[in-house]
């Protein structure tokens, strides 16, 4: 295992330097009527304002669901990192113009005692992507490689079957023709402490906040080597990692949707406007409305 991860450390520090823009095959991806957009390095705020652009990529998010759907693709998109990386942040980004039948969110709690006998991978497969669906996996199998690993909720051979597995089911997933794309949200530890203490000061953020987040922060350089050895391994050619710098997270959010943009080539699909025909209202009457019950009107 730390052959493997000696001979892959050069490929993982360049994922980490910057983003290729490649589709899975290694060439650029053609994306069809995309409209003018920040230019790379541009600085937001100053040259590129955050709103203007994120709401562009929504539109071309609307567009790509569309061909998704057309033309029956299985997208399968993985979001894994560092606790309060920004990872739903960017979900929620990606998610809040799209179709929720489909493109969804999975986000599986701790296994069942029932899960915990199946093959470990069982309980990801039932929520894979049918034709014409996306599906965002907010955390996903590589549990086990990560906070499992680290904190001893699985043997050391339930982790060594992982790790010789996981690679091998995903490579069959990419032959079954799933589009697979995996996102490592990278964050400094920092930054990580700055949001918890955000979290813990807001109510409306604290439920993000669980003991094993905090416990995490004592494992800091232990999660560290347990991405090491988790990238080394399942770095692959047909399903490989991209890391996004997610020390900002506006900056994240845009960069992660623009690079989702090119992973799959689409075109614009979107129908002619239509016209709201007049509503015929002649043959009803409507109940008195004292028959019904209405909410208080607190707010006037």
């Amino acid at each position: 295992m730390k052959d493997k991860a000696k001979k892959k450390h050069s490929r993982v520090e360049e994922n980490e330097k910057g983003l290729t823009g490649k589709h899975l095959s290694g060439k650029p991806a053609a994306v069809a009527g995309q409209a003018p957009d920040c230019a790379q390095g541009m600085q937001l705020g100053k040259d590129c304002d955050y709103e203007r652009e994120l709401r562009r990529l929504q539109v071309e998010l609307v567009k790509l669901q569309e061909w998704v759907r057309h033309d029956k693709l299985r997208v399968v998109v993985l979001f894994e990192g560092r606790d309060a990386a920004g990872k739903g942040g960017a979900i929620k980004r990606i998610t809040e113009s799209l179709n929720p039948r489909i493109c969804r969110v999975v986000a599986l709690g701790t296994p069942t005692e029932r899960e915990k006998t199946q093959w470990y991978f069982q309980r990801y497969v039932e929520h894979l992507p049918a034709a014409g669906e996306m599906v965002l996996f907010d955390r996903s199998w590589y549990n086990r490689a990560g906070v499992e690993r680290v904190m001893g909720f699985c043997t050391e051979a339930e982790y060594q079957e992982f790790m010789h597995s996981c690679p091998e089911f995903e490579r069959m997933l990419v032959r079954s023709g799933i589009v697979l794309i995996k996102y490592w949200f990278s964050v400094s530890d920092e930054e990580q402490e700055h949001r918890f203490q955000d979290r813990m000061s807001k109510p409306t953020k604290r439920w993000k906040l669980s003991p094993m987040d905090l416990e995490s922060r004592k494992h800091w350089a232990d999660y560290s080597r347990a991405k090491d050895e988790m990238f080394a391994v399942t770095d692959i050619k047909q399903a490989p990692w991209f890391v996004v710098n997610a020390e900002d997270k506006k900056r994240a959010r845009l960069n992660v949707i623009r690079h989702l943009l090119s992973m799959i080539p689409y075109h614009d699909l979107t129908p002619e406007p239509l016209a709201l025909p007049a509503l015929n209202k002649s043959k009803y009457v409507r109940p008195p409305m004292s028959e019904q019950n209405f909410i208080p009107e607190v707010y006037r």
